[in-house]
């Protein structure tokens, strides 16, 4: 098993890796071609957005699934480009080469993780190495996204909505030349990647399966009094200091405002050591913009995607996965349309699921990684190195 990342070490520095990585010669179009100034690939998606030239005038961008405006990506050397997204990259023992450096063999099926709010790719790491232990022939995408991570420190333009935290994860697959089998997301990056397949233009030429964590469609229903909610989890961050002592001090603060224990030691997996790597240090800093991640959560509230859902694509399947002790409510309208959503699915060559993971609050991979391993455990199966 091996892993990729694109914030490694460089001259010292913690720096995206692609600024170290000799990037050159990679483009995206119509076909999987060489010719002499670069390598032209087949995206299995295309992605149609208004926009507007610098004379005013709508334009229509066709972008590729992966998925990106080649104006966007290639008006200047890709070795230049910055960072879309910090990213680890987790290859199974029998992904023997690395589809970000080379096209040399067909892609490895791949699996796209995101995260929820105040989270980071961090969080699907142990749960990953075992999905890649498991399904060998697999590679899976770890993403911080916006405003989260080692993502906070890649300036980002708003507004920051689901919507446009898709399109990053898009532009980033774009980027690596990888074709996305699976998208897997927790709370609101279940959002995000059911917004991604949704701004992907229709027919798909490549089925995917999506997988919504503990995540509805549409409203928002957070838990009642004694619950962790993330408003106020996210009002509360904004009265801590900005330079912390002592993480202790941090978890101990949250519990006395009620928060529970869980969410605050999971809270304090934000902070970073502050000075170089490897240097004694006495203090941490917040690796998130609180701001824009305040955006983000206001935007997840007010997302509806039923519409999507209830009229899904052919070759698309969705899954929905309920926490038994879920730090949402699920209102018997939401169960209800889903189980709609199915049949309606059903008939267009589609797909709706509904699953229950047992004995699990809000943090399904930590509260029953096992549980949840199972249930997922059906969509990497069947594929061969």
């Amino acid at each position: 098993m091996s892993a990729i990342s694109n914030f490694m070490a460089c001259g010292g520095r913690r720096e995206p890796a692609v600024n170290c990585i000799d990037m050159k010669n990679l483009d995206f179009g119509l076909n999987w071609r060489a010719t002499s100034s670069r390598t032209r690939i087949s995206m299995p998606f295309q992605l149609g957005t208004e926009g507007k030239s610098s004379r005013g005038n709508k334009e229509k961008r066709s972008i590729r699934m992966a998925l990106v405006d080649e104006r966007l990506v290639y008006g200047r050397d890709t070795a230049d480009r910055p960072a879309v997204l910090a990213y680890d990259l987790v290859q199974g023992p029998l992904v023997k080469w690395g589809s970000v450096m080379g096209k040399s063999k067909p892609d490895p099926p791949t699996a796209v993780l995101l995260h929820g709010i105040l989270g980071s790719r961090k969080n699907w790491g142990t749960f990953t190495r075992r999905l890649a232990q498991e399904f060998p022939a697999w590679q899976f995408l770890l993403v911080d996204l916006r405003c989260h991570g080692d993502s906070a420190s890649i300036r980002k333009r708003g507004p920051h909505t689901v919507a446009s935290t898709a399109f990053d994860v898009l532009k980033l697959v774009a980027q690596l030349r990888i074709t996305p089998r699976v998208l897997i997301g927790h709370s609101f990056g279940g959002k995000v990647a059911l917004s991604m397949v949704e701004q992907a233009a229709k027919p798909l030429a490549q089925s995917v399966r999506v997988w919504s964590l503990d995540a509805t469609p549409g409203k928002v229903r957070a838990g009642g009094d004694g619950e962790d909610h993330p408003a106020e989890l996210i009002s509360f961050i904004r009265k801590l200091p900005k330079e912390v002592f002592s993480k202790r001090d941090i978890v101990n603060a949250l519990i006395q405002e009620g928060f529970s224990k869980d969410v605050a030691q999971w809270v304090v997996t934000n902070l970073k050591t502050d000075g170089p790597p490897g240097s004694p240090s006495s203090s941490f800093s917040w690796m998130f913009d609180l701001d824009g991640i305040s955006e983000m959560y206001q935007s997840y509230e007010e997302t509806n995607l039923w519409k999507f859902v209830e009229n899904l694509p052919q070759g698309v399947h969705v899954n929905f996965l309920k926490a038994e002790r879920s730090l949402h409510r699920w209102a018997l309208e939401d169960l209800q349309r889903i189980h709609a959503a199915e049949d309606l699915a059903a008939e267009e060559g589609a797909g709706v699921e509904m699953h229950v993971l047992e004995d699990a609050g809000h943090w399904v991979q930590a509260d029953n990684p096992d549980g949840l391993f199972r249930i997922l455990s059906s969509s990497f199966q069947g594929f061969k190195a």
